[in-house]
């Protein structure tokens, strides 16, 4: 008796975890949400609105300086960017951090997109864009339309991205 009571505790704390698991690290990619108009500053203290991008397939991803994820997805989105750029994919990098240590992660790594300062108001925005467990690095994907497509908390791989801007790419072409 004393174990089958052991065991449905352990069945249940299993169950439990995974169904908690699944909530806080779930993004509702089924349904599409407009992308909330928003302007921060670049490096050279220049204030960007998001709507200068109207009408591009955007990558809009939420990093830090200090992140290592973050380091290392960003010359892959370089290289995505020079390729794919003449076909409308705009990446746009929102710090999550202060500028001098953007400046100074910068002054290495070379940035062909638009890196934005948000600080800790871009914490608050990736929250409202879906980012329920703080995570960064944070990637939300936008369809020409400004409609939300994809919300990825963590590392992002190009071909992640490539699976879901390839259909974009071509309904661009076709229209």
């Amino acid at each position: 008796m004393k174990t089958a009571v052991v065991i449905i505790a352990a069945l249940l704390a299993l169950g439990s975890g995974i169904l908690v698991r699944e909530f806080l690290l779930s993004t509702d990619n089924s349904r599409k949400m407009p992308l909330p108009v928003f302007s921060w500053p670049d490096l050279s203290g220049k204030e960007h609105n998001i709507s200068e991008w109207q009408g591009k397939i955007l990558v809009i991803n939420f990093w830090a300086s200090w992140c290592s994820p973050c380091r290392k997805e960003i010359p892959e989105f370089v290289a995505l960017q020079e390729q794919y750029s003449r076909q409308g994919l705009q990446f746009i990098g929102i710090a999550i951090d202060d500028k001098d240590a953007v400046e100074e992660y910068l002054k290495q790594a070379k940035v062909n997109y638009p890196m934005l300062i948000a600080g800790d108001k871009g914490i608050a925005l990736a929250l409202q864009l879906g980012n329920n467990v703080n995570a960064v690095p944070y990637t939300v994907v936008v369809d020409q339309h400004g409609q939300i497509i994809h919300q990825h908390p963590g590392g992002f791989s190009t071909e992640q991205i490539l699976e879901l801007i390839t259909p974009l790419i071509k309904e661009q072409k076709s229209n």
